[in-house]
């Protein structure tokens, strides 16, 4: 009995030692994970003169972030598509410069590397030290972290304070810049023209929605009424800026230990400093009496010596990006002639790219436009395809042109023609090269979203402006003149479009993202649209019978909207998981399919379950 019970303990200690070893080995597997992930063990090596390319002066770019966080969302990149950035860049031959640099290259003519590039990392968030430091030490690459002092007095936690930003500064990586003392907003109206006065930007993000182009930063303007008319004196407003920039002075001065010598304006294009004469001569006293440089504009990268080292200029890369889409605005802001990212080189061999750019990743295509035109790349081999059926997920944004053509001839004159426009799809097609649209539908009627009116868009708006000046109201007594208004306001019935009151249309958003599951299917004279499962348009009647090929076309979309920054005019058409088959039913034969096959999918889905592990351990540990 004893001996039974000794074999069952020593069995028992047995798996406790076994499950505490592979727990170590677990934890100790996620500590490395960690590690690699986010210590430095590197120094940043700057460019010499024995391995540099000068070849005259090209000037060079500025490329900045918002900022950087593990998978991304609207404004922030993911790292992995900050790594693909920096890894084509990388290709293409650039090397970072550091603001002394630009300093000497406008103060005493020094040469700059032939492909030069200021990096910049907005806003000083915390994750993007995180994430993007490791890059920087993969790629060899320096960057500038840019602030705002007031996160520091707030000590609010999703930014870097100032012993952590000097703590970045050993290995070389990093240089610090500032974005001003606060992000503050003034002279906000509604896209009504309803005056919201000033703001932090946490009450700006909740009326986002309602907003219009009608606003300013703090020190691009004076403080105005509803009217417009000026709310403080030249005095006054001078009081006000100098307030800003001796603050950014002192907090910078006694928490970190200087000054940085860059400077973000927030948010000029203006062709000076300010929305105002008076305005402009105030900030460029103050830039100029504290900082070396100041980036006042945004939407073009190049910068050459007829700039002024006060006046330069950056791009904003929008987190959606494919690489190609980066390399082209670069190629045609600096007229330099770069290599554009195929992807996986097997997939890329079977199109044909007739204009724009393209590649092939994690089983997507991504068609670039040129700027203001159009991307167009044709599958081989697809001249004799008529009836098919083709399935696709397509993922570029609502404002702009994704197009699917169906039995195109040589010369593009004949084809069919699915089209998601701006909100719309359309089918359409061309005979002997006159176009002519065969079908359209609004997008939101098939998601069964019904038009409003402008009455009730009215109505809806100062709704949500009352709501949110009650929420943020700077006392109790200004919180509950909002809310009786509110409580009335939501009592009117505004004219409906029944009503006689005119159909609201929107402005459209160029960053507004949209997923659609398509499905095409041709036969005959026929083709059928069915679109996230439903029917769209179908039996479609087209008279382009003959066999032809297959092309997908991506296209810029006029000047959208866009509250973040300037217009963007080139585009990315996005094919997830294309597959076409002959129409043939449950027999029907494939004729092309975008998925990986063999061992390259086993290598994809092993990437894909690695990437949600480290993702797990990251945010748990």
């Amino acid at each position: 009995m004893s001996l039974g019970y000794d074999d069952y303990t020593s069995r028992k200690n047995r798996k406790k030692i076994i499950r505490t070893v592979l727990e170590f080995i677990i934890l100790a597997v996620l500590l490395y994970i960690v590690v690699t992930a986010i210590v430095v063990f590197k120094d940043y090596q700057p460019y010499n003169d024995t391995n540099t390319d000068y070849a005259g002066d090209k000037g060079f770019v500025g490329i900045s972030y918002f900022g950087v966080d593990r998978i991304g969302n609207e404004s922030l990149i993911g790292l992995e598509q900050l790594e693909h950035h920096l890894e084509v860049l990388k290709k293409n031959g650039y090397v970072t410069i550091t603001g002394k640099d630009v300093e000497s290259y406008y103060k005493t003519g020094r040469q700059l590397p032939r492909r030069s590039m200021y990096l910049m990392f907005e806003d000083g968030r915390r994750d993007t030290a995180i994430f993007a430091e490791k890059l920087l030490e993969k790629f060899n690459y320096h960057a500038t972290m840019f602030s705002y002092v007031d996160k520091f007095e707030k000590k609010d936690t999703k930014f870097l304070m100032p012993g952590e930003l000097k703590s970045m500064l050993p290995h070389g990586f990093w240089e610090m810049g500032t974005n001003g003392y606060r992000l503050y907003y003034i002279n906000v109206f509604d896209r009504y023209n309803n005056y919201l006065g000033d703001m932090e930007p946490l009450m700006y993000s909740h009326l986002t929605s309602v907003l219009g182009r009608k606003y300013n930063h703090y020190l691009m303007d004076y403080i105005r009424d509803e009217n417009d008319f000026p709310k403080e004196s030249y005095l006054a407003m001078s009081n006000r800026f100098a307030n800003d920039y001796e603050r950014l002075e002192d907090v910078y001065t006694s928490d970190l230990g200087f000054v940085p010598d860059v400077y973000v304006l927030m948010h000029s294009n203006t062709g000076a400093f300010g929305n105002n004469p008076d305005v402009s001569k105030v900030n460029n006293y103050w830039i100029r009496k504290l900082f070396k440089m100041n980036f006042n504009r945004e939407g073009y990268s190049f910068n050459d010596r007829k700039s002024s080292v006060y006046d330069l200029t950056r791009m904003q890369p929008q987190s959606y990006w494919p690489a190609n889409h980066l390399l082209m605005r670069l190629k045609f802001d600096t007229h330099d002639d770069l290599t554009f990212e195929n992807g996986d080189e097997k997939q890329y061999q079977e199109w044909s790219t007739v204009l724009g750019a393209s590649e092939f990743r994690d089983e997507s295509i991504l068609l670039t436009s040129l700027p203001f035109k159009e991307g167009r790349m044709q599958l081989k081999g697809s001249e004799g395809f008529r009836d098919l059926k083709l399935t696709t997920v397509l993922k570029g944004n609502v404002f702009g042109q994704q197009k699917i053509y169906l039995r195109t001839n040589s010369q593009l004159s004949n084809f069919v023609v699915v089209s998601f426009a701006n909100g719309y799809v359309l089918v359409g097609e061309s005979k002997n090269g006159i176009y002519k649209e065969l079908k359209r539908l609004k997008l939101k009627e098939l998601d069964g979203i019904p038009d409003k009116s402008v009455d009730q868009d009215k109505h809806d708006v100062l709704v949500k402006d009352l709501e949110v000046l009650a929420r943020y109201a700077p006392n109790e007594e200004q919180a509950a003149i909002h809310l009786e208004r509110l409580k009335d306001k939501q009592l009117e019935n505004p004219k409906s479009i029944q009503d006689g009151s005119p159909v609201y249309v929107p402005e459209q958003s160029y960053h507004e993202r949209k997923f659609r599951n398509v499905e095409i299917q041709m036969k005959g004279n026929l083709l059928s649209l069915r679109i996230d499962g439903k029917d769209a348009l179908m039996n479609v009647n087209t008279t382009v019978e003959a066999a032809g090929g297959v092309v997908l076309g991506a296209a810029w979309g006029g000047y959208g909207y866009s509250q973040r920054n300037l217009a963007d005019d080139v585009y990315d058409g996005v094919f997830e998981g294309l597959k076409i088959t002959d129409n043939g039913g449950s027999d029907a034969k494939v004729l092309y399919d975008v998925h990986y096959t063999g061992w390259a999918k086993y290598e994809y889905l092993a990437w894909k379950v690695w990437n949600k592990f480290l993702e797990w351990a990251l945010r748990n540990f």
